[in-house]
């Protein structure tokens, strides 16, 4: 059974920052994209960043791009998000997700793309 379990959310001051990570169990992952979501409160989940199964070209939404890196480590089987220069409005409950096709790296900033996602982590930044 694929299991994602992240870990590192917490609170922090704005200009903080944290470092997320997302456990994959029951398959090994490194043929597949992996990514994260985040959800604020009253709005939609939004796509955050994703990395390509190779490991070599990643992508980000604009509103973290130069804050946040994502990075993977295929033998932990285990993906990252490294959040820097943290603003109130990056304040979510955040999601690591697994690519729903092996060796495929397209459409991987939709939701739709992927099959796999863990229970969530929360991040709170104070102003």
């Amino acid at each position: 059974q694929v299991q994602l379990v992240e870990s590192g959310g917490g609170l922090v001051q704005a200009g903080g920052s944290l470092r997320l990570s997302c456990a994959a169990s029951g398959r090994t992952f490194s043929s597949y994209a992996m990514g994260w979501f985040r959800q604020a409160p009253g709005k939609e989940r939004e796509f955050v960043a994703a990395i390509r199964w190779s490991g070599g070209i990643t992508y980000y939404t604009n509103s973290v791009k130069g804050r946040f890196t994502i990075s993977r480590d295929n033998a932990k089987n285990t993906v990252y998000l490294q959040m820097n220069s943290l603003k109130p409005e990056d304040t979510a409950v955040y999601y690591c997700s697994v690519a729903s096709r092996a060796y495929s790296d397209y459409n991987i900033r939709r939701e739709g793309e992927y099959a796999y996602w863990g229970q969530g982590t929360q991040v709170n930044v104070s102003s």
